[in-house]
C-alpha cells in the first residue's frame, strides 16, 4: 500500500476548503432525507432545550430523569437513529467522568479501521451501557507523530486523521455549548454519553469518514455543536492540549498528537486494543479477538462488566 501524506499545518477549514487529497470526501449524499434547513432549525431548538435543562438541573436539588437510557443513547450511534427521533435533553453520564475511585477503561483505535468498529459495537458500547457510572473511559488513537514537526501520519491516510480529530474534539468541547469558540473557559466537557455516541455513529460508517453529511448527521443526533466541532478540527494552533481550561483555541491536531503519543508511550500499536485498570484486556485484530484476559473470555461483555464491578467494589 502506498504511504499517504501526513496531516500537518496546511489543513484549512475542514468543511469549507478541503485539501485536494480529501476533497472527494465531502460529496453530498444522494439519499439525504432531511433538508439542511430543517435540520439546522431543529439543532437550534434542541440546543436551546439542552441549555435550559442543564441550568434547571444544577439550580435544583432534584435530579431529572433522562429522556432515554444509556443503552438507547449509545446504540443510536451504531444505528444512525436517535430514540424517538429527537435530541436527548438528559445526560445519563456526568459532565466529567474523572474520579479516582472509578475503574480505568480505555480503547485504542484508528477511526477508519473495521476492527475498531467491531471493538466499539461488540464490546465497549454494550459494556458502557451497564457500567458507565463505574469507569473512567478514554478513547485513544494510534498514529505516527513527527518529533521534528507538527505532522501526524495515520495508517489509513489523512481522512483517518480527520476522523480521529473529530472524535477527540467532540470529547473535549465545552458543555453546555459555548458561543465563544476562542475560549474553553471553565465549563465542563462533553458528557461521555454524547461523545461516545457520536464516535460510535461515525465509526458505524467508517468508510465514509470524514464526509460532511455523515459528520453533521452524527453531531445532530448526539447533541454536538457542528460549528464548534469543525472549528476545533480545523484549528492549527498546536497549543499545549493539557491546558484544557485556558484561553487558547481547542486544537484537533494538538489533541491527536497528545493521544497518539500516549498510545506510543504505552506500547500500543494495534487497533483495537482494550485496556482495563491499565492492563491489556483484549485485542481485536484482523476480524478476530486476540490475547484476551480471563482465559480468552475477555471479549465477552459480561466478563468485562463483571471485572469492572469487581474492581470498582475493591476501590470503594
Amino acid at each position: 500500500m502506498e504511504k499517504s501524506a501526513p496531516l500537518g499545518r496546511s489543513q484549512n477549514d475542514l468543511f469549507r476548503t478541503a485539501a485536494p487529497s480529501t476533497s472527494a470526501s465531502f460529496r453530498t449524499r444522494r439519499d439525504h432525507t432531511i433538508s439542511r434547513i430543517f435540520r439546522r432549525a431543529l439543532t437550534a431548538v434542541c440546543f436551546g432545550l439542552v441549555i435550559y435543562i442543564f441550568v434547571d438541573r444544577f439550580s435544583s436539588s432534584h435530579t431529572h430523569a433522562p429522556t432515554s437510557s444509556p443503552k438507547e443513547e449509545l446504540q443510536a450511534g451504531a444505528s444512525g437513529k436517535r430514540p424517538n427521533g429527537n435530541l436527548d435533553t438528559g445526560d445519563a453520564f456526568p459532565l466529567s467522568s474523572a474520579s479516582s475511585n472509578r475503574v480505568p477503561l480505555e480503547a485504542h483505535i484508528m477511526s477508519k479501521c473495521p476492527d475498531a468498529q467491531d471493538c466499539l459495537q461488540q464490546l465497549i458500547v454494550p459494556a458502557m451501557e451497564r457500567v458507565n457510572d463505574k469507569v473512567d473511559f478514554i478513547l485513544s488513537f494510534i498514529a505516527s507523530v513527527s518529533e521534528k514537526t507538527s505532522e501526524v501520519d495515520c495508517k489509513h491516510g489523512p481522512a483517518e486523521c480527520i476522523g480521529n480529530m473529530l472524535m477527540l474534539c467532540a470529547a473535549n468541547l465545552p458543555f453546555p455549548p459555548n458561543d465563544n469558540l476562542e475560549s474553553s473557559l471553565t465549563l465542563g466537557r462533553t458528557p461521555t454519553i454524547r461523545w461516545l455516541g457520536f464516535s460510535n455513529c461515525l465509526i458505524g460508517s467508517y468508510e465514509e469518514i470524514p464526509k460532511r453529511d455523515l459528520v453533521e448527521d452524527c453531531a445532530l443526533e448526539h447533541g454536538i455543536d457542528f460549528d464548534a466541532l469543525n472549528h476545533c478540527a480545523s484549528q492549527q494552533d498546536d497549543q499545549d492540549p493539557s491546558d484544557k481550561f485556558g484561553d487558547a483555541p481547542l486544537s484537533g491536531i494538538a489533541l491527536l498528537r497528545e493521544s497518539a503519543q500516549r498510545s506510543a508511550q504505552l506500547g500500543v500499536t494495534t487497533s483495537c486494543t482494550v485496556r482495563v485498570n491499565d492492563s491489556i484486556w483484549c485485542i481485536r485484530d484482523g476480524g478476530v479477538w486476540k490475547d484476551c484476559a480471563k482465559d480468552g473470555e475477555a471479549s465477552n461483555v459480561s466478563v468485562l462488566v463483571d471485572e469492572v464491578e469487581r474492581l470498582y467494589k475493591e476501590r470503594n
